[in-house]
């Protein structure tokens, strides 16, 4: 199906099943503990062994030797694969550096070797017996450092974008800002490790991992590997966590599948909790350059947003300026990121990459902007809307509702209340400020495919691969299902996370809830049609409800139509231009009350509201959790998120959970949460939008200015500790 044209009305706005806040239909496996994850598909892949990564340990140079003669004869031990036993391997299109390193190492903790044994223990202590000599090479660890070698990263054949004069302007607005921010390296912290059994019948590969985007790692394991992609199959029910992490191929997965071919066993490989922070992805550090310009009204006449990060060579950019380029008006406008080549483990996606840190600084700008003209934050926000694309002034938003979620979120949160000057409002030992950030997240899609079958009884049968990383595919896609054809949830089963079912959008970006139910809503379409043939009637006039299709007064039950044999169909949605004729992003308003101690500096988070304009939600119960989860990373980000370098040995000091803290229970109050009632035509039928990385984007800011708010004190380099808080803080009495 080719979504060319905006969404009229059809089935799903009929509302009986799409929309309700379904419990998700995965809850009772998850609670109960049976729900199968990767490293725990004992029934599918028994008789396995278990695989224990070594990591390098230098950032750079070469590996001159392995000695791996002791741990052979380690009790239990039936391989090692090193660069030397696994011969040529490829890189794949999503990977920046190897994931097995040798004879180069391109970052700390890259791959060295896999010691496989009988029992995990057995190939952890056989791995200490390894021994691997390095010759080390100077390397680039220090981003600000870097920043005189950084080169501009190109957006078409320029070194930036522009829009009118931005300098002229700039020198000529009354009141100006001119501010750097820092954000600092951040890792996933996912509950689930990295994780994946391999497995070989003859020439045909089996993997069981934990992984976001199916086809994709499908494509790049292949490519590693050198071999057919129809000779690898995935499959990945269940996934304790993403964030962006998993999108990619990994390095256990590859030195599952080669261990594998070795031992002509199964083959379990878990990342070891030490190693993730280096070994994977992680979001890059940045440090962000924002001037203001504005009139003494306070309109925005000037916006310049310049952000630097760094990467592997080969690597691309923490994309800090993306919503900097919509967000607000201001008709002379410049943007720019520049990147520097660092050998620290390779930057990408993390939740909500560009607009989570780059938000981090972009709203600080704007109340700080805000304050030197002695205007409330929210005002100021509201009066520089915009209702087109500020640098192609007649491309309009599809829908743009930013300024009510400002205005409702500042009603609901008492926002009258806040004290306008910084640091007057206390609760005893405490001094209280509210803040606010506006949030804004892109709305993207992607081609998705399912495979939709009613079955002889009746029900019906979803498959994709389409993952679900605890966000709540399997029950928007079921309510999707049952919304088509006329049927209760409960009679639908979903299957997922199969690289043998239809491509579907995957698991990423929060583009995955709005393409894979338009992907299973296509598929429905085909089917309905199929299904109305078969009972006699006209496909176009018919009608599904309760369990029947019906015409009129004729009505024949599902189970009838398909006594005879299950009915099967295939589609995928397939978008348009629409997204180039009218900019499509979703909106919110994030709102914060903090307390900071007046003797310690600590700070505590006391009430959170996240306002939020993101097309029809489809559940609003799994829609909440998702904003819930993305309001607490923000937390963790602003407060206390912060992978350590050691900028003389090259590499995340803090790579556990021990020491990269996020936040816990006691760290969080109440949240709130409040959707506007919206359906956006031009992104889908299901005119749905993505929101679980908009509940994100902006709360940092939001809790930053919120303790500017209650202190005085502008802290522009995250995380804001107490340390960069206590010398500046008031007198305690």
């Amino acid at each position: 199906m080719k979504f060319t044209k905006p969404a009229s009305i059809n089935p799903i706005d009929q509302l009986k099943v799409v929309g309700k806040p379904l419990d998700r239909i995965d809850g009772p496996l998850k609670v109960t503990g049976t729900a199968p994850y990767a490293y725990e598909q004992h029934a599918a892949a028994p008789n396995a062994v278990y695989g224990y990564v070594i990591g390098a340990s230098i950032p750079k140079g070469r590996i001159k030797g392995i000695d791996s003669t002791a741990a052979n004869r380690a009790p239990g031990v039936l391989t090692i694969v090193t660069h030397e036993s696994a011969g040529k391997l490829g890189k794949g299109n999503f990977n920046t550096a190897h994931l097995l390193a040798g004879p180069d190492v391109q970052h700390y903790h890259q791959a060295v070797a896999l010691v496989v044994a009988e029992t995990f223990e057995q190939a952890r202590a056989a791995a200490a017996l390894v021994r691997v000599d390095y010759e080390a090479a100077p390397g680039a660890f220090d981003l600000k450092a870097a920043m005189a070698r950084a080169r501009p990263v190109k957006s078409g054949d320029r070194d930036e974008d522009r829009t009118g004069d931005f300098e002229g302007a700039y020198a000529n607005a009354p009141v100006k800002l001119d501010a750097t921010y820092t954000t600092p390296d951040h890792t996933h912290a996912m509950m689930e490790p990295f994780a994946s059994i391999a497995s070989w019948q003859g020439d045909q590969l089996t993997v069981w991992i934990s992984n976001q985007m199916i086809a994709w790692t499908r494509t790049d394991l292949a490519t590693t590997l050198g071999i057919p992609k129809d000779k690898v199959r995935l499959i990945s029910p269940y996934i304790g966590g993403g964030f962006g992490g998993k999108l990619f191929l990994r390095s256990e997965t590859v030195l599952a599948a080669l261990a594998a071919r070795f031992v002509k066993r199964p083959v379990k490989v878990t990342l070891q909790r030490p190693l993730i922070a280096n070994n994977t992805t992680h979001r890059p550090a940045t440090i962000q350059r924002i001037r203001i310009g504005a009139s003494r009204e306070g309109r925005i006449t000037a916006i310049a947003h310049e952000s630097w990060s760094g990467d592997l060579e080969g690597g691309g950019p923490e994309t800090a300026v993306a919503q900097t380029r919509l967000l607000y008006a201001g008709a002379n406008r410049l943007t720019r990121m520049m990147l520097a080549t660092l050998d620290l483990p390779e930057g990408n996606a993390m939740r909500a990459p560009g607009e989570a840190p780059g938000l981090m600084a972009l709203e600080v700008a704007i109340d700080e902007l805000a304050e030197k003209l002695r205007m409330d934050p929210v005002t100021f926000r509201v009066l520089n809307d915009t209702t087109v694309d500020p640098e192609q002034r007649g491309r309009k938003f599809s829908q743009r509702r930013l300024v009510e979620c400002l205005r409702q979120g500042a009603r609901k949160f008492g926002w009258d209340q806040r004290a306008a000057q910084p640091g007057t409002r206390r609760d005893g030992r405490w001094l209280v400020g509210m803040g606010v950030a506006s949030a804004f997240r892109n709305n993207i899609v992607m081609t998705s495919g399912a495979r939709v079958r009613l079955e002889q009884g009746g029900t019906v049968t979803v498959e994709t691969d389409m993952t679900d990383i605890g966000t709540g595919s399997y029950t928007i896609i079921a309510q999707t299902a049952a919304e088509m054809l006329g049927l209760p949830v409960e009679r639908v089963t979903v299957r997922l996370g199969d690289s043998s079912f239809p491509v579907s959008s995957g698991s990423g970006g929060q583009w995955g809830a709005n393409s894979a139910t338009a992907g299973v809503y296509a598929a429905c379409v085909k089917l309905r049609e199929q299904i109305a043939r078969q009972a006699g009637l006209d496909p176009v006039a018919a009608e599904f409800a309760d369990g029947q299709v019906h015409v009129g007064a004729k009505k024949v039950a599902l189970s009838d139509v398909a006594a005879p044999g299950a009915i099967t169909a295939e589609d995928a949605i397939e978008f348009g231009d629409l997204g180039k004729k009218f900019q499509q992003s979703t909106f919110g308003a994030h709102f914060v009350e903090v307390g900071v101690d007046l003797a310690t500096a600590e700070v505590r988070v006391r009430r959170m509201l996240a306002v939020c304009a993101a097309g029809r939600i489809l559940n609003p119960k799994t829609a909440r959790s998702q904003l819930i989860g993305a309001m607490t990373m923000g937390v963790g980000g602003a407060l206390m998120e912060h992978l350590v370098v050691d900028k003389r040995l090259g590499f995340f000091v803090n790579h556990d959970l021990a020491g990269y803290e996020v936040p816990v229970h006691a760290d969080i109050p109440h949240q709130e949460v409040v959707f506007l009632d919206e359906n956006d035509p031009m992104s889908s039928p299901m005119k749905a939008k993505g929101v679980g990385e908009l509940g994100l984007c902006g709360v940092g800011a939001a809790v930053a200015n919120a303790i500017h708010n209650a202190t005085g004190i502008r802290v522009r380099d995250y995380p804001l500790t107490l340390d960069k808080l206590i010398a500046q803080m008031p007198a305690a009495y």
